[in-house]
């Protein structure tokens, strides 16, 4: 792991990281500062405000295939996907200069974006999300410049599906992944097939703005909403600018592209 910003981590935190895979940051972001965020994404949702340029708004399978009927707009949608362009959810969260110094502790001086949803997880479906490693959406290396950072817009409990971690699981391989034979599962939710993984996981209940950081071997997943409301939260995966793409991988696409946050570009990486 890159070795700036010491102060930031204490040796607690950098020990914590790099043995399990993860560290929860409590209340990174207040609740004020998380309001203009939720209300956004309430505006696209109901239609108030258009998606910006790139952004999926995805309904939840279940709704999509008429299993369910929601009863308001924001209880069919599963999340909102590649918002880079919206100015209040990446302006507001993800290059936020707050989360920048953290980002930087953890891959380095020259960070960039490569992806960023909203998770809604609404009541009345299914909404698992089996465990999983993000490095099989990432073709470029090392994996240990590369931090997805997760933060709660309202509590996250184990009745409403928190996120689930693995720990120490980073110091493992990337897996193969498939689809469960689950009957509802949401596109892309692919996840690796590991009994034993499953039982050494660890909840991680939290509060509105706190932040968990990990690492994209760290497997992970999440459970049923059992509750009658929601479980937001709000997520960007940064890495070094130094990265370098695997042999034969496609450069960078359009509706995703690695956008340049802090420091500066490296001739013939991502």
């Amino acid at each position: 792991m890159a070795q700036t910003n010491p102060d930031l981590l204490t040796p607690a935190d950098r020990e914590h990281y790099e043995s399990q895979g993860y560290l929860v940051v409590p209340k990174l972001f207040s609740t004020g500062e998380l309001a203009a965020v939720h209300e956004q994404f309430l505006r696209v949702v109901n239609g108030e405000t258009p998606p910006a340029q790139d952004m999926l708004v995805m309904k939840d399978v279940m709704v999509a295939k008429g299993a369910v009927t929601p009863a308001s707009a924001a209880e069919a949608i599963a999340k909102v996907q590649d918002f880079h362009h919206d100015p209040v959810l990446f302006g507001q969260y993800s290059t936020h200069p707050r989360m920048l110094d953290w980002v930087e502790a953890f891959v380095g001086p020259d960070v960039k974006s490569i992806h960023s949803m909203l998770i809604n997880k609404p009541p009345n479906v299914d909404g698992r999300h089996p465990l999983h490693q993000d490095l099989l959406y990432f073709p470029f290396r090392p994996a240990d410049r590369i931090v997805a950072t997760w933060t709660a817009l309202e509590p996250c409990t184990r009745e409403n599906g928190c996120l689930v971690v693995v720990p120490g699981s980073h110091k493992g391989e990337l897996r193969k992944h498939e689809n469960p034979k689950w009957e509802w599962l949401n596109l892309a939710y692919f996840g690796v097939a590991d009994d034993e993984a499953i039982a050494e996981r660890v909840h991680l209940e939290m509060e509105p703005g706190d932040t968990v950081f990990f690492h994209p071997i760290l497997l992970h997943g999440s459970g049923r909403n059992r509750t009658e409301g929601f479980r937001r939260a709000i997520s960007t995966h940064y890495a070094s600018a130094e990265c370098e793409f695997l042999p034969g991988a496609a450069p960078l696409g359009k509706t995703r592209p690695y956008l340049l946050l802090r420091g500066q570009e490296h001739e013939g990486r991502i």
